[in-house]
């Protein structure tokens, strides 16, 4: 029992520095580094606890980026000053002149945080103009102040004593009924943000068609009298953008439906939406084409796809190694598009090959992967933007591991309809499906304006 309240205790007061930080964030930052740094010896603060939930990782990496999170700027201040603890971890391994495991550790660890402030940050970006979710009351039940006394004495001492209890059923529970979330926590699913940069077209026919010439007029210089022979046409193509289906049919009993005490017809349709996005998202990235969209890693040299746009495939930069990114392979890679699409052009990676533009400088000794210094704004590297993309490939040989270029000129996304819901409560009897479908297609637009970064050498 006394290892019970040893771990409640701290447990305790890890909540207490988490309020702490609240109120004073550059004290709170400098103890959760200090956290981060302390030397691999040391013991686990998961086996203080005696929990296996939190061996995934340190406890200040899931305690620093929770500081204050609903205050940006606080939270861009953090950012900052943990890229900065990396930063001079970092210089200590490049000056020492043996690995150094403890330091390795510590500079993972960092790398952790920072990942973890940029992505809170990221999620802070999209939520701006949300406003903060609280109060006192659980659902449409005000919270009982008696029953929590109550409930929390039986926990420290034993049974309450009483001749009716809250506690007990037969003893009067029935007649208080316990407090609930009316909201559902959904489990994350990743989506893609392809659509949200890419040009959306919506058609009210059964499909698209794109025209597409290769300006190949020819010319030259004559004399005033000399002979004008024919010279070359332009020649003509067509690019079909066939929209596919993707479709749920959830069922749900007619009783459920009438009882729930959340509205579950909104909450199917929510749930319908986020899986419809990260679906297409995933399709838009890689899908080959058949009752989906074309993804746009498909039309990279040497894919699938790779002879199906009239003007060729999306060329390939390599990162300048063959098993990672570097320094110089990102400046090939940015002054490789033309300049008339570097204006609205991007970096489009996951996260965890952000972790290794981290880690990369120029000839200066600066590095390239900066934070967010304000809100609304995306980390960059060597001063391009950099959207997060789940589904691209991580770091590997031979990878794709990120796409820059204008993504509004490169993809087409073509909608039909949109989402159409039918309810069918006849179909299977007591259950009513609601069976959803979405018409959308997709596929490269123009190759010139991105490039496909390529994890090989030279």
């Amino acid at each position: 029992m006394r290892t019970y309240f040893v771990a409640g205790a701290i447990a305790l007061a890890l909540s207490a520095c988490v309020v702490f930080a609240m109120a004073d964030l550059s004290t709170a930052h400098a103890a959760a580094l200090a956290i981060v740094a302390a030397p691999a010896h040391a013991m686990p603060l998961n086996q203080m606890l005696g929990s296996t939930a939190l061996k995934s990782r340190p406890r200040a990496v899931a305690i620093m980026p929770r500081a204050d999170a609903a205050d940006p700027k606080a939270m861009i201040a953090a950012l900052q000053n943990a890229f900065d603890e990396f930063k001079k971890a970092h210089e200590e391994k490049l000056k020492a002149k043996v690995d150094d495991v403890v330091l390795n550790e510590k500079i993972g660890r960092l790398d952790t945080v920072v990942a973890n402030f940029q992505g809170t940050i990221d999620d802070l970006n999209a939520k701006i103009a949300a406003a903060n979710a609280g109060g006192s009351v659980i659902g449409d039940i005000p919270p009982d102040p008696e029953y929590v006394a109550a409930f929390k004495a039986h926990m420290r001492k034993g049974d309450v004593s009483a001749a009716l209890t809250k506690g007990t059923d037969a003893d009067g529970g029935y007649l208080a009924p316990v407090e609930w979330d009316r909201t559902i926590q959904g489990k994350l699913k990743r989506v893609s943000p392809i659509r949200a940069n890419a040009r959306v077209i919506n058609i009210t026919t059964a499909g698209f068609k794109k025209g597409y010439t290769d300006r190949a007029v020819g010319s030259g210089w004559v004399g005033e009298t000399a002979a004008r022979p024919a010279t070359t046409t332009p020649q003509f193509a067509m690019l079909d953008f066939v929209p596919g289906e993707i479709y749920a049919n959830p069922p749900a009993s007619q009783g459920m439906l009438d009882d729930a005490a959340i509205d579950l017809e909104a909450w199917l349709a929510g749930e319908v939406d986020t899986e419809f996005a990260r679906q297409e998202g995933i399709a838009f990235l890689s899908g080959n084409g058949v009752n989906k969209p074309h993804g746009i890693l498909t039309y990279v040299t040497g894919a699938a796809n790779a002879a199906r746009h009239p003007w060729g495939a999306i060329p390939i930069v390599n990162s300048g190694s063959a098993a990672a990114f570097t320094s110089d392979g990102f400046i090939d890679l940015f002054y490789d598009l033309p300049s008339e699409y570097r204006a609205n052009a991007k970096l489009y990676t996951n996260r965890q090959s952000q972790s290794q533009m981290r880690k990369l400088k120029d000839g200066q000794g600066n590095y390239l992967w900066q934070p967010s210094f304000a809100a609304g704004q995306p980390a960059t590297v060597a001063g391009e933007a950099i959207v997060e993309v789940p589904d691209m490939p991580a770091v590997g040989a031979d990878a794709i591991a990120a796409l820059y270029g204008d993504m509004e000129e490169t993809y087409l996304v073509i909608d039909r309809i949109g989402i159409r819901v039918l309810r069918d409560p006849f179909t299977n009897k007591p259950f009513v499906h609601f069976y959803t479908t979405k018409r959308v297609g997709g596929g490269v637009n123009n190759p010139e304006a991105m490039r496909a970064f390529k994890i090989a050498a030279n």
